[in-house]
């Protein structure tokens, strides 16, 4: 699904991605290979982290298109590594959004693939998910 912004006229591609309980909007504009997340830059919301920004960048790098298109990001929930998965997942979508040709390479990357690990619940009668109170035997 492409849309024509009526600002300026460009071009946007939306994708969504999750990660835990972290939610991504992602959308790709035409531009010069900035990062905004939540209004800031990138590399200062994720803290200089030069794992967390390679993470975020790859399905561009995968693409050759890392210096043509502007990442625009509402994140919500969970923390940075969460974050910074679940906006991958949406730069992936919106990729395959722009050009159905990309859809190949970034699923042989595993980019298009949501990560379903999350925590677990606590259970009555555990200190948490699994661990069980010590056992006494007398």
């Amino acid at each position: 699904m492409q849309a024509v912004d009526t600002t300026n006229g460009r071009a946007m591609y939306w994708g969504t991605g999750r990660r835990k309980s972290a939610v991504a909007r992602v959308r790709l504009v035409p531009g010069t290979g900035q990062l905004i997340v939540n209004g800031k830059p990138g590399d200062l919301y994720f803290q200089f982290n030069a794992n967390y920004l390679g993470v975020l960048r790859a399905p561009l790098e995968t693409l050759g298109l890392e210096n043509e298109y502007d990442i625009l990001v509402k994140a919500e929930g969970g923390g940075l590594t969460g974050q910074a998965d679940s906006i991958r997942l949406g730069v992936a979508r919106a990729l395959c959004q722009l050009d159905p040709d990309n859809r190949p390479p970034l699923k042989t990357e595993g980019y298009l693939t949501r990560d379903p690990r999350a925590k677990e619940r606590k259970k009555y009668g555990l200190h948490k998910a699994r661990k069980a109170p010590q056992y006494s035997k007398r």
